[in-house]
C-alpha cells in the first residue's frame, strides 16, 4: 500500500544565532509525508514526489529522505537545476522567511505528464497541497487535477490542504479558483480557518466547512489552532477538541503533523473522532520541540505511546 505526497522541499537553513545557520530539508508536503511515514505501519510505503537537480544537495535531500524510509525512486531529476532554499531569521521574537525559489527544479514536476502518472500510479492515498498548485505554471496545475482525477477513478483517493500562500500567486482569483478545483478532485480536504479567513467569505470554521464541500470536497477537516477542528463527513457533524495547555516551542509544521497523523489513522479505519484525537495529539507533541520534523522517538514518547 502506497501514500504518495507531491509537491516542493526545499533546503532550510536555519538557527541565524552569531550568523550561524543550520542546513535541513523542509516543505509542507515533505512535512506531511515525514508524518504520515512514523504513524503508518510497514505494510505501508511512503513516497515523496517533486523534481531536484542534479547538483550535490539535490543528492543529500534524496540521501535524506532515503535516510528517512520514505520513497524516492520516482523523483525526478532536471539538469542544471537545483532545489530551492529558505532562511529563517528571528525579528521581534517572530520567525521570518524569505525564499529563494526561482530556479527550483520542483516547479517543473508536473511537466512530464507521464512521470507523474507514474509516480502515482497504484497509490491508495494521493495528497498535494496549495503550495504544490502555487509553483506550477497553469498547464502543468491542470495536468495534476486530471491525473489525480485518473487515479480517483482507478481506486486511489486524494487529500489536498489549501496551505494559503498568496504570496506564491499572481492574483488572488486563480488562488481561489485552483483550491475549488482541487477541493474537487479531492476525497480529503484540510484547510486551515486562520489561513483562510481573509480571502474567503467565511465566518467560522463550520462555514469554511460547508465551502469546501460545496466544491466537492468528499471529507473536510477544518483546523482551527488549539480551538476544535470542525469536519463534515457525508452527514456527519464532528467537533473534535484540541489538546488542552499544549505548550508552544515553535510552531512550524503544526498542520502538516496533523494531516498526516489524521489521513494515517482514516486509512487504517479509524472514524472521526478518534483520527481527529490522534491528530491533535500529534500536532501536540510537534508544537513542544523545534523544527517540523520530530523524530519517531519523541513522538513515541508523546502521541503514538498510547496506541
Amino acid at each position: 500500500m502506497r501514500f504518495v505526497s507531491v509537491g516542493e522541499c526545499m533546503i532550510e537553513m536555519s538557527g541565524g544565532e552569531d550568523g550561524l545557520y543550520r542546513l535541513g530539508y523542509a516543505g509542507d508536503t515533505l512535512n506531511t509525508a515525514w508524518y504520515a511515514r512514523n504513524c503508518l505501519g510497514e505494510d505501508w510505503s511512503v513516497d515523496y514526489f517533486t523534481a531536484v537537480g542534479d547538483d550535490r544537495y539535490s543528492d543529500e535531500m534524496l540521501s535524506f529522505l532515503d535516510t528517512h524510509n520514505i520513497g524516492t525512486s520516482r523523483i525526478r531529476r532536471i539538469s542544471g537545476r537545483r532545489p530551492g532554499l529558505y532562511l529563517i531569521h528571528l525579528e521581534h521574537g517572530d520567525r521570518h522567511f524569505t525564499y529563494w525559489r526561482d530556479v527550483s527544479a520542483a516547479k517543473s514536476l508536473a511537466d512530464d505528464a507521464g512521470a507523474l502518472k507514474d509516480a502515482l500510479n497504484g497509490a491508495e492515498l494521493i495528497y498535494f497541497s496549495g503550495i504544490t498548485l502555487a509553483i506550477l505554471a497553469p498547464p502543468a496545475r491542470k495536468s495534476l487535477f486530471e491525473i489525480v482525477e485518473t487515479a480517483r477513478r482507478q481506486g486511489a483517493k486524494s487529500a489536498f490542504d489549501p496551505n494559503v500562500r498568496p504570496v506564491l500567486w499572481p492574483d488572488k482569483d486563480e488562488m481561489r479558483d485552483a483550491f475549488a478545483r482541487a477541493a474537487g478532485v479531492s476525497d480529503f480536504v484540510l484547510p486551515t480557518f486562520g489561513d483562510e479567513a481573509p480571502f474567503f467569505p467565511d465566518a467560522d470554521p463550520l462555514a469554511t466547512a460547508v465551502r469546501y464541500r460545496g466544491y466537492g470536497a468528499g471529507e473536510v477537516v477544518v483546523k482551527n489552532g488549539d480551538d476544535a477542528a470542525v469536519i463534515l463527513s457525508g452527514s456527519d457533524r464532528v467537533f473534535a477538541d484540541a489538546v488542552s495547555g499544549a505548550g508552544v516551542v515553535d510552531p512550524t509544521g503544526a498542520g502538516d503533523s496533523f494531516n498526516g497523523a489524521y489521513l494515517s489513522a482514516r486509512l487504517c479505519g479509524h472514524d472521526i473522532g478518534s483520527a481527529a484525537a490522534r491528530a491533535h495529539a500529534i500536532a501536540a507533541v510537534v508544537i513542544g520541540h523545534k523544527g517540523a520534523l520530530v523524530e519517531r522517538a519523541l513522538l513515541d514518547q508523546g502521541a503514538l505511546r498510547s496506541e
